[in-house]
């Protein structure tokens, strides 16, 4: 029997984000339920072919997908009044076409790496408890309002009261986001978990 359901057609708009460098596309279709950056050419090329496309246009840095917008962080020499329209005309119709956005396996492959960077950390049976608490605030509290942004945090790991967290997306060589990190994140754990006495930051 022929689908005769016409779906919605694909709207997209832009945001700023604190990153002079990056800026959010919104769409209204679900692209990816979970988060996937892509710092490198060579990482877009394996997992997503969608990044790999974007990466290909000769002003973009950094690709971020997650949910239902795109992160482009573009090269410093280009304006984005020159780049914006044609970007947004790209990903408008890389989404129309239904063309594939993320590999399978994607997700299981980043957790793999992520749990291999973190088989150093040999938490205490206390140092447990306080990590459980320190990544329930960062999920609860942080991460809405960096993904706001068209951005990611990621907890890396706590040692001696020094929590590192992993920037993402927009937030990734941003410069307010240092400010947010010393002002509000430490800030904020540093009240609700007293272990904590500093909060430095990687990026992803």
């Amino acid at each position: 029997m022929e689908d005769t359901t016409t779906k919605s057609p694909v709207m997209l708009y832009t945001e700023q984000t604190p990153n002079p460098e990056s800026l959010k596309f919104v769409t209204n279709r679900m692209l990816y339920r979970g988060t996937a950056d892509f710092r490198e050419e060579e990482l877009a090329i394996e997992w997503s072919p969608m990044a790999k496309e974007i990466f290909e246009l000769p002003y973009v840095k950094g690709v971020y997908i997650s949910n239902n917008f795109v992160t482009i962080t573009k090269e410093f020499n280009y304006s984005w009044e020159d780049i914006m329209l044609p970007a947004k005309a790209f990903i408008k119709a890389y989404i129309e076409a239904e063309k594939p956005l993320i590999k399978d396996g994607f997700a299981e492959a980043m957790e793999k790496i992520e749990a291999e960077r973190g088989v150093s950390y040999d938490y205490s049976e206390e140092e447990v408890e306080i990590v459980a608490k320190i990544k329930e605030l960062i999920e609860t509290y942080v991460k809405p309002a960096v993904e706001m942004d068209g951005g990611n945090i990621e907890f890396k790991s706590f040692d001696k009261g020094v929590v590192t967290v992993i920037l993402q997306g927009s937030c990734s060589g941003c410069p307010s986001s240092t400010v947010t990190l010393k002002s509000g994140i430490e800030g904020m754990l540093k009240r609700m978990v007293p272990e904590v006495t500093e909060v430095k930051s990687e990026m992803g």
